[in-house]
Parts: C-alpha cells; structure tokens; sequence
C-alpha cells in the first residue's frame, strides 16, 4: 500500500476527494496532504439535484499531529449553482462549514477540556491561540444546547455564582429532578426570571405545570418568579433559611462578647454541630455561665426540629409557636429573625410538602467555581456560561467520539 492510499484509508476519503500530493518537511516538522475533487464529479445540494461544479477555491484545515508533524490538509473545494441560479459551497465531510479545523481535531480539543483540561492548556497543548479553540467549544456546546429538550418539568431552583471574583454575576435555572442546568444568562435580577421562562417557552415547555421553583430570599428572584411563574409555589430554600438563624445566633455572640473575653475565639462554637470534645466541654460551661446566649442557643436548635415535621398544619403551628417563643425572649436577633420568617412564610412552610432545596444547586455551584477555579476566573461571560451548559448541563454532543 502506497502513501497516498494510506492516508485514503486513513482519513476515510471516498469518492469523489482524492489525495493529489502528500508533502513532508521535517525541518518544520510538518505534513501537508493536498486533496481534490475528481474532473466531471457531481454534488447533492440542498435543492435535492446533483451538480457539476461552477467554479472552486482553496481551503486549509489543521488536522491532528501525525506523530511529531503538524498535520494540515489543502483541498480546492467546489461551488455549485443550483437551478434557481443560487450559487453555495459545497461541504467536505472532514470539516463543518466556516472552521479551519478538521472535525477530528475538534473532537479532540472537546476531549481535553471534558477531561477537565483548562481551554487555555489546550490552546497551549495543541499550539494554537487559545481563542480558537474557545471558538470551537462556543459552536459545538451552543449546538448541543439549542437542540436540547427539557422535559417533565415540575420542580426548578434557580441561583446566582459570579463570573468572577465579586464581578458579574450569571443566574442559572436548574431543573432539580435532573440536577442539571437548563438555562443560564447574565444578571441577578427579576430580568433573570423573565429571560429564563422565555426559554422555556421557547422549547415549548408548559410552565403551568411547573410546581415548585426554589430560590434563596433574594426580593429579585422573588419579585420574578411572582411575575413569571404565578402557577407556582416557592418554596425558599432550606439552607439559606438556615444561614439566617445562625446569622441571629453569631450576633447575639457578638453582643454577648463585648466585655467578656471567655467567649473570645468561639465564633463557631455556637455553629457548627460536630464539636470535640474539649469544645464540647467549654460551650457547656459558656451556655451555662451566659444565660441569654443559653437561651439564643435553645431558639436555634429548637428550629431544627421544625424541617422534621411532615405535616404542614403541625410544621406551621410548630413555627408560631417557636416564633412566638423567640419573641417573647426579647433577644433582639432573634426578634429581627422572626420579622424575617414572618416576612417569607409561606416559602418557609411550603418546604414541608415540596422537600426540595438549593442542595443539588449547591453542588452544581460547586462545579461551577471548580471550572472557574481551573480558567481562573472568566471575563467573558459567553465562554463562562458555555462551560456551565457544558459541566453541568448534561447535554448530548454529535461531534465525533473516537478517542473516548
């Protein structure tokens, strides 16, 4: 088998491209192979008719290494005009249309940054701007997401992460049965909510049948999902409601702490749930010796047994009667505290019956700043919100797989 059938067979060329000259120059350490198109050969076009060729021009196209040498195929590539007088490119089955890479090597590329290579290695990796290759991840991840169906949807979250640090912010829409990212766009605000919904209707999803949207208790998100999704129940989420009692608890350690050095260094004493044993120890004694944050730290773990309850009448009377408790102790964070569940407590109750919280967001969230972590940081918010589709979307590409 001669050179030129080789790379035939190789490239998997069939009728009517050809190979007309493979050229080698070590001292570059690169290899050209030049194809073209058999005299006479006709091409379908859309129109559903064979053509001849009206006229051609050349293309380039890298491909990958073959072994040290950098590897680019030359072809002269055909136009064809069809009956009604439009004149088009005709495709090659190496490449997509508009690329200067062969398919092959954009299927790597994804490769390497699907195994968590940062885009910026890649680029460095197969010596190339890295722009180029974020060219190729915006087209083959936006291909995927346009073609990309939600279904069955009846419980979303939707939460903010910043493009980078303290900068920008991007509000991504989660559909939590699938603990998958829908639908991502640039903002925190109401506008977020009102973009997102459009989305889904452009999909021709039903948002009626949405039943529950999970949000933290940002009067943005509120706002939106008030306007856009009227159907459905917010239900606020667990760890955020959460973060503000121990919020209360910390301030009330604060008030307590001016004055008193025994309580210096205890930030998390009050906090966290698994202690040693010699912490365990001193914050038995400091409940003891300060009542009012004996008292604080009751209100606080009384209030777990709250998310326990199953029944919504009971979980609803138990949270009166413990917002009533709070009140009547007099600490004022925990007063300001009460203001606030009073203020989100139908969100707050309806987590009894929906049992979904911003959890599985978190854990998407986690991913989110591991890939930022990687890029370190992004300044553009079409690369960052491609790479969340792409990390977190779960999304089905139709680029080749022969290397995975």
């Amino acid at each position: 088998m001669n050179s030129i059938a080789l790379f035939t067979l190789a490239l998997g060329l069939e009728k009517p491209w050809i190979i007309t000259k493979i050229d080698i120059d070590p001292s570059i350490s690169q290899l050209d192979i030049h194809i073209d198109f058999e005299r006479g050969s006709k091409f379908l076009m859309p129109d559903g008719a064979y053509y001849t060729a009206y006229d051609s021009s050349d293309h380039t196209w890298q491909h990958l290494n073959f072994f040290q040498y950098r590897c680019y195929l030359h072809a002269r590539i055909p136009r064809v005009k069809q009956s009604d007088g439009k004149t088009e490119v005709q495709s090659v089955p190496w490449a997509r249309k508009g690329s200067g890479f062969t398919l092959l090597f954009e299927a790597f590329s994804m490769l390497l940054i699907e195994k968590e290579m940062p885009v910026s290695s890649v680029a460095s990796t197969l010596k190339v701007y890295a722009q180029r290759i974020w060219g190729i991840f915006n087209y083959w991840v936006e291909r995927a997401h346009k073609k990309d169906i939600p279904e069955n949807l009846t419980q979303i979250g939707f939460d903010e992460t910043s493009q980078k640090k303290g900068h920008n912010y991007i509000t991504h829409l989660v559909d939590l049965n699938e603990r998958r990212v829908l639908y991502a766009c640039q903002g925190k605000g109401s506008d977020c909510i009102e973009e997102s919904v459009k989305y889904l209707e452009s999909k021709h999803v039903d948002t009626t049948q949405i039943e529950d949207v999970c949000i933290d208790m940002s009067p943005s998100f509120i706002a939106g999902c008030t306007a856009y999704l009227p159907e459905s129940q917010i239900t606020f989420d667990k760890f955020h409601v959460v973060k503000e009692v121990n919020k209360a608890m910390d301030e009330l350690r604060k008030l307590e702490r001016t004055g008193n050095e025994l309580l210096k260094g205890h930030k998390y004493t009050f906090l966290k749930k698994k202690l040693s044993d010699k912490l365990q120890t001193e914050k038995d004694i400091l409940l003891e010796m300060y009542p009012k944050l004996g008292q604080g730290y009751w209100l606080k773990e009384m209030f777990e047994d709250f998310w326990q309850i199953k029944d919504t009448e009971e979980a609803e009377s138990y949270l009166a009667f413990w917002c009533d408790f709070a009140m009547e102790s007099k600490i004022q964070p925990f007063i300001r505290l009460v203001n606030t569940i009073k203020a989100h407590w139908r969100g707050i109750v309806r987590y009894i019956k929906s049992k979904i919280s911003n959890g599985i967001l978190e854990g998407i969230n986690s991913k989110i700043q591991l890939a930022k972590k990687r890029a370190r940081g992004y300044r553009n918010s079409r690369n960052f919100i491609n790479m969340i589709y792409f990390t977190c979307g779960k999304l089905k590409f139709d680029y080749p797989q022969y290397f995975i």
